[in-house]
């Protein structure tokens, strides 16, 4: 049956959205180890003073040869605020459809988001367009599919019927 009745479960998403924040950055900065052109840490630099020049303005936007804690702490907030902001979404988005369907609209949900943040927040922020790569590509995927795995994993007791109170 594709239809399932069950009510999104928000702790079980919170918990998934910290998960798959953390599972796609590891990806992603495996594959910048693995196939980048500048190291590893030059892009998960680069890629925090994106992130925190929408709340920190352009000036952060220039990347240093060290890494700036502010610059990481405010990208690393944002980062996990938009991860628990997507989980929630997909949550209620699935929770009409079978289980065995997440992963597939994990999938489908993670190349979602990149269109979205890529090319659609790219109208606010013109600064994200150095960041649409392939690996970025699978980095939203991994983000998309380990969400719809630790979501699954996380409500366990919703889909086999218990409540919790």
């Amino acid at each position: 049956m594709l239809i399932n009745k069950m009510t999104p479960y928000p702790a079980a998403a919170f918990g998934a959205g910290i998960v798959s924040g953390v599972v796609s950055t590891l990806a992603q900065v495996a594959l910048w180890w693995l196939f980048a052109e500048n190291s590893w840490l030059w892009m998960l630099n680069r890629d925090a003073r994106l992130a925190a020049a929408i709340v920190m303005g352009q000036d952060v936007l220039p990347t240093s040869a060290t890494l700036d804690w502010q610059v990481m702490a405010v990208a690393t907030l944002i980062h996990f605020t938009l991860s628990i902001a997507y989980s929630l979404a997909f949550a209620f988005m699935v929770s009409r459809l079978d289980a065995r369907f997440w992963l597939a609209a994990g999938f489908i949900y993670g190349l979602a988001i990149y269109a979205a943040n890529m090319y659609g927040m790219t109208f606010i922020f013109p600064w994200f367009t150095q960041a649409r790569d392939w690996i970025t590509v699978l980095a939203h995927i991994v983000f998309g599919t380990s969400l719809a795995d630790a979501y699954k994993k996380l409500s366990r007791r919703r889909l086999r019927g218990f409540t919790r109170e």
